[in-house]
Order: C-alpha cells, then structure tokens, then sequence
C-alpha cells in the first residue's frame, strides 16, 4: 500500500527544499533515492536549526542535538516536537523549510521502515554533518555579536570540510555499493578516499565562495595561519577594498581544492560509461564547482557580500544539457574537466 507521507517526504517537499540537488536525485538509481533524499531531508532540517540567528546558539544547540539522538533511536519526544514546530519553525520566512520542521515525526517514521543497513547509514551520515553544525555553534559567536573568530590552522578548516561535505562523499559511496554491486571496479578503499575528497572539493568551493557573507556573521573559515603568512586578519578581509591584497591567500586555497577535484574527477571516471544517471549525478557538481572557481579567481571584488561568484541558472541548465550526450565517454569528460582545470590554472600562474 502507498505511504502519502513517504510520498510527500520524499517528493514534493524535498524537491521544495534541496533546489539544485533535487535534479541530482531525481536522476539517481531507484534503490538510492530513498535514503539519501531522507538523509538529505534530516540534514536540512539539522542546518535549518541550526541556522536560524534569531535564537540563541546555546538553544539552538540543545535543539540540534536532541534532533540527533532521535536519529539514532531515543524514544520519541513529543516536548522536542513542539518546540521544533514553536521554537523554530515559526521563525522560518521560506515555507518549505517551515513545513520540513513540522514534518520531522514522518521523517523519522521512515526513517525506521529502511533496511537495516540503509538505516545504519542514514544515521551515521547524519550524525557526522550535525557533528559539523555543532562545531559551527560552538567555535564561532552568536551572529549578532559583532564579534568574529577565525579557524586557526588548515587542519582545523580541512577536518571541518569532511565534517560538513567529505563524509557525504563517503555516504554516497557506501549508498553505490549497497545498492549498485559489481558497478564500482576500484577498491573501495579508494573511492572511499576519493568520495571524501570529491565533497571536500564541493565544500571548499563554498567556503571560498562564501567568505565575504560568513565574514558578517563572525565566521572566518579562511585558518589565521594562513592568513597571518600574508599579513592579513580577519578584519582585513571584511574591507571588499582588500580583495587584490588577499589574491594571493585565495589563490593557494584554489590551488588546495583544485587537488580535491582531480580525484572527484578520476571518482566520477571510475563508475562505468553505462551507468549514465549515476555519471551524471557526480558529473554536475563537479562541473558547476569547475565554472565557480573560475569566476572566483577572475572576480576582483571576490570579498565583496554583493558580488558572490554564482554560475546562473541559465548556466546550470545549459551545461546539464550538454553533459548528457558526453557522460559515457572517459574522454570527452576528461577533456571537459581538464580544460576548465587549464582555464583556471592559466589564471593561478598569471
């Protein structure tokens, strides 16, 4: 018998509230689609907390965490519910994310109906990414502050980057080969390591994407090691004025995540030229991650709140169309990723 509420959950409403990465799943083998879109879903509603600055961190985090034991099996608490649905999703102005906050008991209803092993994998995804939005709440300052706190070291910013985005990759990798078997040739030690660094490359993109936006929020990912090697602090980098001193900085962090995305590439390249939706799942972001590096490293205002390096839809859809005729073949994908890779090279050494 149908389920509405799967149906729903896992229709109409994660296609409300994941935009761009709908298209991914849609495109996805059937016995994938279920627990990475719940999975998907649960994280949302995890970050939505999270992120929500009209409530205090220190309540958002209580919140944050009560929602990750109910993941992994306590006993349902209709207290923590109620205060979701008041605390915060009353304060939510986009109405899907509304409802996904009010919609969490389906959500863990079906979350206990997938497989054991689905299950297992849900949780454990799940947990990790609110490990991250602890570390968030926790290292940084109410956004309201005025205060703002820098990472220390590169190993601080590439631990968070597999909290948030590298332990996806690996999720998505034991998601293929429980649901794909014999379709993934490698050892799986090695995909697992490149799944990892595929949503390393994915995260890095939006740190630096972001930095100008996170600035005003207190949060300046960019470690202050770094910084400190080109006489820059976090202050420094609120003044859009200093994007051309702090090129330099922004350039050996492209350079860092340009690495991530060459094993993203030989990723995507490992999966057979037959099994075209699942190519074209990884294909996309790799693509939409190329062309925003580019416009990264060519914007002298990438400081700047206001002038984000964002391919436009128009752009999204025109290089989904293209991918599709070129996806089986290693070398057309080869040709298309090494060339925007020479592009923004080209621009690194200039």
């Amino acid at each position: 018998m149908p389920n509405p509420a799967r149906a729903f959950l896992l229709g109409p409403l994660l296609k409300g509230v994941s935009r761009s990465f709908y298209l991914t799943l849609r495109i996805l083998p059937v016995g994938m689609r279920d627990p990475i879109g719940l999975a998907y879903l649960l994280a949302r509603a995890a970050d939505t907390i999270a992120d929500t600055s009209l409530i205090p961190p220190e309540q958002r985090l209580e919140l944050l965490l009560s929602l990750r034991d109910q993941v992994n099996g306590a006993r349902g608490d209709e207290a923590l519910m109620k205060r979701m649905a008041v605390e915060v999703a009353g304060q939510q102005t986009h109405s899907d994310e509304k409802i996904l906050l009010e919609s969490l008991e389906p959500a863990l209803a079906v979350l206990a109906q997938l497989s054991d092993t689905d299950r297992r994998a849900v949780r454990e995804i799940v947990s990790t990414l609110t490990e991250g939005m602890e570390f968030d709440l926790r290292t940084f300052p109410d956004e309201r502050s005025g205060r703002t706190v820098a990472l220390r070291e590169w190993e601080e910013l590439d631990r968070y980057t597999y909290l948030v985005a590298g332990c996806v990759g690996e999720f998505w990798t034991r998601m293929t080969y429980a649901h794909m078997p014999g379709t993934l040739k490698e050892e799986s030690a090695t995909m697992l390591d490149r799944g990892v660094r595929f949503g390393k490359a994915l995260q890095m993109t939006n740190v630096l994407r972001d930095c100008g936006k996170d600035l005003r929020i207190g949060r300046c990912y960019l470690p202050s090691a770094m910084l400190e090697r080109f006489g820059l602090s976090p202050q420094d980098l609120m003044a859009p004025a200093n994007s051309a001193r702090a090129q330099p900085l922004l350039f050996e962090l492209v350079r860092k995540t340009m690495d991530h995305y060459r094993e993203a590439v030989e990723y995507t390249l490992a999966i057979p030229g037959f099994s075209v939706r699942l190519r074209l799942a990884c294909l996309w972001p790799i693509l939409i991650g190329l062309e925003t590096l580019l416009l990264l490293v060519h914007n002298d205002d990438w400081l700047d709140p206001e002038r984000v390096s964002k391919v436009k839809r128009n752009g999204v859809y025109q290089l989904i169309a293209c991918s599709v005729p070129l996806a089986p073949s290693n070398a057309l994908v080869r040709i298309w990723t090494e060339r925007l890779i020479a592009r923004i090279e080209a621009r690194l050494e200039a």
